[in-house]
């Protein structure tokens, strides 16, 4: 009959129940979710001005396309 051996991870090489090999097999997903998560707050934040000013208008691709052409005659404030 065979014996079951258990040989815990030691706590030097782990954060919490977080080993390398789980923290490797999740990055891929992880950061998947991240980059949508934040494109689609960037998105939802895009009519805020304070995201659009410190953010948007400073790169250089989509700042054409955030730029205010609006003149100041139509602006009602």
């Amino acid at each position: 009959m065979s014996r079951l051996a258990y040989y815990p991870t030691p706590a030097t090489r782990r954060l919490g129940s977080l080993t390398f090999h789980t923290a490797k097999r999740w990055s891929g997903s992880l950061a998947v979710w991240g980059a949508g998560a934040g494109t689609a707050l960037i998105f939802l934040l895009s009519v805020t001005p304070k995201v659009k000013n410190t953010l948007l208008l400073k790169v250089p691709v989509l700042s054409r396309y955030y730029e205010d052409k609006t003149p100041a005659s139509d602006k009602p404030f």
